[in-house]
């Protein structure tokens, strides 16, 4: 299955800028989902990989974050970089926002930070790509760190299922007619013996499928068997629609 180059995509949203935010109608109710559930108070340090126009960054600077967290995104679009630092210019220099090409190997210390976030870009990545960033956020992870996904997925309900089987159908057909980005499951990229899930759920709005997960890496003395390990993915699975 053919997914955008990271040239295509770079291309695609410089073009598409501002407008990612009216993606907002099916987006924020899994974002609240994440937020409600990720800890973001007693967070230090955040890393978000694909900020975009910095929406949900800002989100989480006014009302999540304390006042002495760090924000620090990435992006491969000049225009996503440039809207999201004009958008978090009043936390200036807490959070910091930076242009990157796109590679899943990252410009970041091991154990820097505490929260990894991701929004709607796993989805747009191929799965080499995928297994490599979450090989990345493991290292750059603190110890009982969070690593905080969301992005499109198969559907859970009759409305989304159709939705979600048309959205496939689309990006089999042409990826750039959907942005790139295809319904993943965060199972295929995430191995149970490696990651604690502490919270999944799928979210649908307006037949839209979200799903949401948050897991921190597994320490050596756990069992991938035992806790919250692969099992995790059942425990907290919630399908809402608008």
């Amino acid at each position: 299955m053919r997914t955008l180059t990271t040239e295509e995509a770079r291309s695609y949203y410089d073009r598409f800028g501002a407008k990612q935010d009216s993606q907002a109608f099916y987006e924020d109710r899994a974002l609240e989902a994440l937020t409600e559930h990720a800890a973001f108070a007693e967070a230090r340090s955040v890393f978000e990989f694909g900020c975009g126009t910095g929406r949900f960054a800002l989100g989480l600077l006014q009302h999540r974050l304390p006042d002495t967290a760090s924000y620090f995104g990435t992006d491969v679009s000049s225009t996503m970089v440039r809207l999201a630092t004009r958008r978090l210019a009043p936390f200036a220099p807490r959070a910091t926002v930076a242009l990157v090409d796109g590679s899943p190997v990252l410009a970041l210390k091991d154990a820097s930070v505490d929260r990894f976030v991701s929004t709607y870009v796993f989805d747009l990545l191929p799965a080499p790509a995928q297994r490599q960033l979450v090989a990345e956020a493991l290292r750059v992870l603190q110890p009982g760190g969070l690593l905080c996904l969301c992005g499109i997925t198969p559907g859970v309900t009759a409305s989304s299922r159709f939705v979600m089987g048309v959205w496939r159908w689309l990006f089999t057909r042409n990826p750039d007619w959907v942005g790139g980005c295809r319904p993943t499951s965060a199972e295929d990229y995430l191995p149970a013996e490696a990651w604690r899930i502490h919270y999944r759920t799928v979210v649908t709005a307006w037949g839209v499928a979200s799903e949401v997960v948050i897991a921190t890496p597994m320490s050596p003395s756990s069992s991938p068997d035992g806790g919250n390990g692969g099992a995790g993915f059942s425990q907290s699975r919630r399908a809402s629609s608008t």
